[in-house]
């Protein structure tokens, strides 16, 4: 079973963001930066945590080394985590993940 730790999911976001795409890193980012908020409870970092293990786990459902569905369930996950704890994703957290998404695909 993986393990979230900050160092493994910026280790997966540098390693494999363009084979990710946009769209997966952004999503993990808002998580990312949601669980860093003051105010995010420990029910909703619970969540978060397990999202992003699932994306740093390196065999899940569908291989992330096939091309065009690798990140399709890592995706999913994310989704069902930002549903989860929307409320912790606003638009100071939306404007880090831009920017980040920016530093790392130019």
């Amino acid at each position: 079973m993986a393990r979230y730790s900050d160092e493994s999911f910026w280790e997966k976001v540098k390693k494999y963001a363009v084979a990710a795409g946009k769209e997966v890193i952004e999503k993990a980012l808002w998580l990312y930066y949601a669980m860093k908020r003051e105010d995010c409870p420990a029910w909703a970092k619970a969540v978060i945590v397990g999202a992003l293990a699932y994306f740093i786990l390196p065999t899940d459902a569908v291989p992330d080394f096939i091309p065009g569905v690798g990140y399709v369930d890592d995706l999913g996950a994310i989704a069902a985590a930002i549903t989860t704890v929307a409320q912790f994703i606003d638009e100071n957290v939306k404007k880090q993940a831009k920017k980040k998404v920016k530093e790392i695909f130019g």
